[in-house]
């Protein structure tokens, strides 16, 4: 599987560790940076790695910053991206499951290495229900939100 991996600088050890077990496990890493601990801007990942989900350079995405919070809503400011913010395996495997999440997001100060790789595994296991979700899912794409009904 093609995956698009970022982060901000306090996740970089965090991306490091996923990136070398995701190769080692035989997938093709897009490593969007950032390379060192200098301090970067979290949008700027977010926005890259929702780019390479939108243009086809990755399948997956997988978005670190401290807590998570940040980069992943940066990453859903583009349509094309559905990233959740997961901390366990089955809100990672229900993302996709459930809510057809081509991105997952985690807080590299909240969450260890070996539960990060849990979630990445859950993550990228699951398949999409489809059926019943469908109609929700194209919601979350759709450029016009006056469809949306609320009852009163």
């Amino acid at each position: 599987m093609r995956i698009a991996i970022a982060s901000d600088h306090a996740a970089v050890s965090l991306k490091a560790v996923l990136t070398a077990w995701l190769r080692e496990a035989g997938h093709d890493v897009l490593d969007l940076g950032p390379e060192g601990t200098a301090s970067v801007d979290y949008p700027d990942y977010g926005y890259a790695l929702a780019a390479a989900i939108e243009d086809g350079r990755a399948e997956r995405g997988i978005a670190l910053c401290g807590s998570g919070i940040g980069i992943s809503i940066a990453a859903n400011r583009n349509p094309a991206c559905r990233c959740a913010l997961v901390s366990e395996p089955l809100s990672a495997s229900l993302a996709r499951i459930h809510n057809d999440a081509n991105a997952i997001a985690m807080g590299a100060r909240l969450i260890g290495e070996e539960m990060a790789k849990a979630c990445v595994e859950a993550f990228l296991s699951a398949d999409f229900a489809g059926g019943r979700h469908q109609h929700r899912v194209d919601k979350l794409s759709a450029v016009d939100r006056t469809s949306a009904k609320v009852p009163a």
